[in-house]
């Protein structure tokens, strides 16, 4: 078997999974710029398609 590279294994796509899922919440929540609060549901959803996907992979 094959080993994948350290930067396509598990831990490291996960923890940026949810980086990017934090800064849609932040995105959200702020109230300075509005362009930031149109873009938080595309972040908040690439970030959660990636942890669904980013799961299946190999630790």
């Amino acid at each position: 078997m094959t080993r994948w590279p350290k930067f396509l294994r598990r831990g490291p796509m996960e923890t940026t999974a949810i980086a990017l899922i934090a800064l849609g919440f932040f995105m959200l929540f702020q109230p300075f710029l509005l362009a930031l609060y149109g873009y938080s549901f595309i972040t908040m959803l690439i970030g959660t398609l990636m942890f669904i996907v980013v799961s299946k992979f190999p630790e």
